[in-house]
């Protein structure tokens, strides 16, 4: 079992970040892929879960230990698997969803692409008083290893790998057609802005 990876990010996908470390680059599925800058080549450190499957191995990454650790507990719920989980922690509302969790907030939870109402009452009940001992800083907390920098394509390019980023997590045509058009008016200097700013509008009722 891989613990961490310290490399380079090559390259930066909607589904993947490869990183690359001894001339060998590694593909790693992230919540959010845009959070990290290819023009800077700084070395980075990504802590690492590994799925293995019959017909697959996958390397899923986090910033720091406490995002392992979430995710960790979230597929350890009946009905949420490694996709699933990386969806949920996508959003940077960790705290609002450790407080769901803990107030029973099914319909909070309902809100993240592949949980219904089934799988949130499952979580609530399998997570709640669990997760006090994770202290999450979110995406945008303190240990991102990347300040984002404007990048050389269009606004329309920025929008579109963001809504391609979402889809990859798991959102529907429906739920991305919502707030394509409100997307649209986001002043962002990144995919990352744009991803960030969809992901705030799918969370609201």
């Amino acid at each position: 079992m891989y613990e961490y990876i310290k490399g380079i990010v090559t390259f930066v996908s909607p589904y993947y970040i490869v990183v690359e470390t001894n001339n060998i680059g590694y593909q790693v599925a992230v919540a959010n892929p845009f959070l990290y800058n290819l023009k800077e080549q700084k070395e980075v450190i990504i802590y690492l879960y590994q799925v293995v499957r019959e017909d697959s191995l996958t390397l899923y990454g986090f910033t720091n230990l406490e995002e392992k650790q979430l995710f960790i507990k979230l597929i350890s719920v009946s009905g949420i698997g490694p996709k699933s989980a990386l969806a949920i922690m996508a959003s940077e509302d960790h705290s609002g969803l450790v407080s769901a969790i803990e107030s029973a907030d099914s319909a909070f939870l309902t809100k993240f692409p592949g949980v219904g109402k089934k799988t949130a009452q499952q979580m609530i009940l399998d997570l709640k008083g669990k997760l006090s001992d994770i202290v999450v800083t979110g995406l945008s907390g303190q240990d991102v290893l990347f300040s984002i920098e404007e990048m050389e394509s269009s606004e329309g390019k920025y929008l579109e790998e963001s809504l391609e980023a979402l889809s990859a997590l798991g959102y529907s045509e429906r739920e991305l057609k919502r707030i394509s058009k409100e997307l649209a008016k986001t002043q962002g200097q990144s995919t990352d802005d744009y991803l960030r700013q969809g992901l705030k509008l799918l969370m609201k009722k």
